[in-house]
């Protein structure tokens, strides 16, 4: 396998199974120094880089924790290090930070240099808290937040003269980023795409494979999702939601037709992991990963998702996500079969939607228990509904008695107090590190009041519940 991209402004050509990770390439192959070794799960953000995809002849660039990301995932695409952003004196980012004593040892302040260029690059957003939300991957132990958060203001502030028309070239005239973007378009477009090695270990994003088996999985042979460009993608088809199974948690979170249907989508992700994760967290991974508490799972099981399965002979077959899990870690899947698609009803008005989480910390945290909730009313009256909770058992749990109870029913205090009982007989906890299995269930029973309190807060409230 010959792999193929540009790290910062040179073209590199790596022979190799391409399962080591991009870090260990930068540093020992490569020898940038600037992009840190932390804790290697994706949590510090030591090693965050940027990665650049050729889109519609311009270079879209998000941040990435570098120890997690396969080094043949970026092949076609343009890797920045914080090397990669230096120019003539400091650039506009690195001297907001150093103006505003961003930095006291220096060693996740390459982190930060990264993920706020990120966000210069994007132009996405231009308010203060998308400025501080780039951040959100990275740690500092040493100066407190409030000291970058004033570099991101005057990062901002620089942002906002920034002429979107022609963005790369007048970052480069801002002194934010080097005069060599403006040619890296062309030279991604010279890239043939990776060819596809069969009947190899399956990897996606990568995010939760290289943390758990991070020197056996570098020496593997793996078949790589992303050498196949047509699987990031969302469609929307006769009011379903389509999810190929290469489509990132960023990508569903800024997805307009889940946004504009479901109020606070993109808060409710925001709760997943962190944005360099984010960036390249797979869907089908998450599903696959069976984790009993992962949330993008607990989320598409109350939304009555399907996913569609296809062996190595084209064989396809589709399956509701409430009947994928089987046992802990075990599923409805044999051992040739990919998940290529998963879909959902794009809810309509009547459709109200709440996912809840309680972990330790609020972000970049596993849930101790989270549940989500679609409700379909008329007239105060349920329809449908949709409940699912995660870590009060083996798997990630649809409500199935749950949710049949509070169908057809009107919505009030008796209605929620009986549907609670259903659903304590249908969880099973255990006391783990996460918490002892009585809290747990007095978890479950607080956040699924806390969706009639949420969804319904002129008829429901938390004196009338308790």
């Amino acid at each position: 396998m010959q792999i193929r991209f540009v790290l910062n402004e040179q073209m590199v050509i790596v022979s190799g199974n391409g399962s080591g990770t991009l870090l260990d390439f930068i540093r020992y192959e490569a020898h940038l120094k600037g992009t840190k070794i932390g804790c290697r799960e994706g949590d510090c953000g030591a090693c965050t880089v940027l990665v650049g995809t050729l889109h519609d002849e311009k270079v879209l660039y998000k941040s990435l924790t570098s120890c997690l990301t396969p080094l043949a995932n970026v092949h076609g695409k343009h890797v920045v290090t914080v090397e990669g952003v230096n120019i003539n004196g400091l650039n506009k980012v690195q001297e907001s930070i150093v103006t505003h004593s961003g930095t006291q040892c220096g060693f996740c302040t390459p982190g930060f240099v990264m993920s706020l260029t990120g966000f210069a690059l994007n132009g996405t957003d231009s308010d203060l808290n998308a400025a501080i939300g780039a951040m959100d991957g990275n740690i500092c132990r040493c100066t407190g937040y409030k000291s970058l958060e004033r570099a991101a203001q005057s990062v901002l502030n620089d942002i906002h003269s920034i002429d979107d028309t022609n963005r790369t070239n007048s970052l480069i005239k801002a002194q934010f980023i080097p005069e060599y973007f403006s040619t890296i378009a062309e030279e991604l477009a010279t890239i043939e795409p990776l060819s596809v090695v069969s009947e190899a270990i399956i990897v996606a994003g990568g995010t939760d494979v290289y943390v758990k088996s991070h020197d056996d999985v570098s020496e593997m042979s793996l078949q790589f999702l992303s050498a196949k460009p047509t699987y990031d993608h969302i469609a929307i088809s006769d009011g379903q939601c389509i999810l190929k199974p290469n489509t990132t948690v960023s990508e569903l979170m800024v997805c307009k037709h889940v946004l504009d249907a479901i109020p606070g989508w993109y808060q409710y992700l925001k709760l997943v992991s962190s944005t360099p994760i984010r960036n390249i967290a797979t869907i089908a991974g998450n599903l696959v990963n069976a984790s009993p508490i992962g949330d993008l799972t607990i989320i598409l099981l109350a939304l009555n998702s399907k996913i569609t399965m296809t062996d190595t002979h084209q064989n396809q077959r589709t399956i509701w996500l409430k009947d994928f899990y089987k046992g802990y870690k075990t599923l409805d899947k044999t051992e040739d079969e990919i998940i290529t698609e998963i879909s959902f009803r794009q809810p309509e008005s009547h459709t109200l939607f709440n996912f809840e989480k309680v972990s330790k910390r609020t972000h970049l945290d596993i849930a101790s228990v989270n549940t989500a909730i679609a409700i379909e009313t008329r007239d105060m009256l349920i329809l449908s509904a949709g409940c699912s909770v995660g870590g009060v058992g083996p798997i990630p749990l649809y409500l199935r008695e749950t949710s049949k109870f509070l169908a057809g029913r009107k919505i009030n205090v008796e209605t929620i107090h009986l549907a609670e009982q259903v659903l304590q007989k249908e969880i099973n906890p255990i006391s783990d590190a996460r918490g002892q299995k009585d809290y747990k269930r007095l978890l479950a029973r607080q956040l699924f009041f806390s969706h009639f309190i949420t969804l319904f807060p002129s008829l429901i409230n938390l004196e009338d519940l308790i």
